[in-house]
């Protein structure tokens, strides 16, 4: 399985500088404001620089001040470096990003590499480009700049927080639209339907899951809409009822929970998945489950999760946490398994260990 195996980030948001040698199963842990959900914008921020978006993305966000590491005056550039790969070969990606009089960033190099580690004693560099308003990655034909652009495109970034009356995910979706799994789950009633048809025992897994949480459900019942054939719904049946239920009927934690399981029980995964307390309004049980679904997806895929939960982190061990503290004004990121914590966890469940602030990242 390839993997993110580093990455480096200077001067983004809280971060001032960091080096993260990831694994496949990943989870950060910290109190509010300490920087774990700016490790996850950090890929929502490259997604944006790579579709050549930058520009847009920058104002949208306030401008560059927002951005880097308490403004242009502190920290006039950023930078960012991925490696994905193994022992034998890797490719990389390397981006600095400079603020400008305009409270704009612009693209102040931007480098692809690739290195055949038992071949050469350094990666081949090869320069994409300089100065520019935005990336210049996907147009450039180089096999550098194929490869890490492959690399880059197959992480996503999902977020199943919004469950509200208006939330797309209660609402008709394209049937057509099943390709992937959108990050807010907006395509879930095409995207279950398209296992229903054509993956039916990932489907039957994931109804099977979802009753471990929801004893009162029964099974989902898919299929286009008869006034608009184009249009599909999430439609459930309640066990010992024949009632018409849709996504409006579910509680919010129901909801969120069917797409969790749909995203990581799905029979191809993302290269890279991406969570942002994916625990929210889930019942200790189902937070539990959550765990379970993590640990085994972790096996097929790269996982980068941030959590508040208590329940969440005592379901695993000191090699899958990461603690975020925020010191000297700024995020600092220390995995755990560097610390000999064998005499507390012979007493202790990591969760426990967190809140009596033994693990640091704590508020």
């Amino acid at each position: 399985m390839r993997i993110l195996d580093h990455l480096t980030i200077k001067g983004f948001k809280s971060i001032r500088e960091q080096n993260l040698s990831l694994r496949p199963l990943n989870i950060f842990i910290g109190g509010n404001g300490s920087g774990k959900s700016n490790l996850i914008q950090v890929f929502r921020f490259l997604k944006e620089i790579v579709n050549q978006n930058l520009a847009n993305y920058t104002a949208i966000k306030g401008g560059a001040d927002t951005l880097l590491h308490f403004g242009r005056k502190r920290t006039p550039e950023m930078e960012f470096f991925l490696e994905f790969g193994g022992e034998a070969a890797s490719n990389s990606y390397r981006v600095f990003l400079t603020g400008t009089d305009d409270d704009s960033l612009i693209i102040g190099r931007e480098v692809a590499y690739y290195h055949e580690k038992n071949i050469y004693p350094r990666p081949y560099n090869y320069p994409v480009t300089s100065g520019t308003r935005e990336s210049r990655l996907q147009q450039d034909d180089h096999k550098c700049a194929r490869q890490i652009l492959s690399d880059l495109e197959g992480y996503r970034v999902y977020h199943f927080h919004d469950t509200s009356d208006t939330a797309l995910v209660k609402t008709f979706s394209e049937v057509e639209d099943n390709r992937y799994l959108r990050p807010q789950a907006d395509n879930l009633p095409a995207f279950l339907f398209w296992m229903q048809e054509k993956q039916p025992d990932h489907f039957h897994l994931i109804q099977e899951t979802v009753r471990q949480i929801a004893p009162f459900f029964h099974e989902f019942r898919l299929a286009p809409s008869k006034l608009n054939a184009a249009k599909i719904r999430l439609e459930w049946r309640e066990k010992g009822s024949d009632t018409y239920f849709n996504a409006n009927s579910l509680s919010d934690g129901t909801l969120r929970f069917i797409c969790l399981a749909t995203l990581l029980l799905q029979p191809e995964l993302p290269s890279l998945v991406l969570l942002d307390e994916p625990e929210l309004g889930l019942h200790p049980a189902a937070i539990a489950l959550l765990a379970d679904l993590l640990l085994s997806a972790s096996t097929r895929t790269q996982i980068i999760a941030a959590t508040q939960s208590v329940t969440l982190v005592n379901q695993f061990t000191p090699k899958d946490i990461w603690a975020v503290d925020r010191e000297d004004q700024q995020s600092v990121f220390r995995h755990l398994e560097e610390k000999d914590m064998s005499a507390w966890l012979d007493s202790y469940a990591l969760g426990e260990l967190w809140e009596k602030n033994i693990l640091g990242a704590r508020p």
